[in-house]
């Protein structure tokens, strides 16, 4: 029964309980079919949306991972999460940033890394991270530098680890 024989039945005037019924139990059962596909839409877009909360809590936890590394003045730990291809600042190579990181790390005793809240944005098997840092420096107890950098990312993933493609913090902190 479609909503044209429910309009018919309705001009008839007099309906008996058991055509009422055939008309309603009809609609109900294409209305609730119409609510299942819904509903089951509905859930496989929210499971295939789980997918970008679980992505971007492991790239979170990759860059919370390099400023560890950072601090603990671990380079090749830091150089593990860097693709093979990195491209940086000025032309900057994966083994020009090895260097970088060798010279920053070796001209302080201490290094300590601050990051501002990351924006995110999942694309794929891409995605971009931005943030602020503050990288402080000291040997001993006499502080030599304070930089605050904005940073711009772009990370691949590479099975279940996110590498970094390229990073750009050539940007004073405030520059936006």
């Amino acid at each position: 029964y479609g909503n044209s024989s429910i309009r018919s039945i309705a001009a008839q005037g007099a309906i008996s309980g058991k055509t009422r019924w055939r008309a309603f139990s009809g609609l109900a059962w294409r209305k609730g079919r119409g609510l299942l596909a819904t509903l089951t839409c509905a859930a496989s877009m929210a499971l295939a949306g789980c997918a970008a909360p679980a992505d971007e809590a492991a790239l979170r936890a990759r860059i919370d991972d390099l400023q560890v590394a950072i601090e603990s003045r671990d380079a090749d730990t830091l150089l593990d999460a860097v693709d093979a291809e990195f491209g940086g600042p000025d032309g900057m190579d994966r083994d020009g940033l090895r260097r970088y990181a060798t010279l920053m790390l070796l001209r302080q005793q201490n290094v300590g890394v601050a990051i501002g809240p990351v924006d995110i944005e999942l694309h794929g098997d891409r995605a971009g991270a931005r943030f602020d840092a503050v990288v402080t420096g000291s040997n001993r107890f006499i502080p030599e530098g304070v930089e605050a950098r904005r940073v711009e990312t772009v990370w691949r993933r590479d099975g279940d680890d996110w590498v970094l493609v390229s990073a750009d913090w050539s940007q004073p902190a405030l520059a936006r």
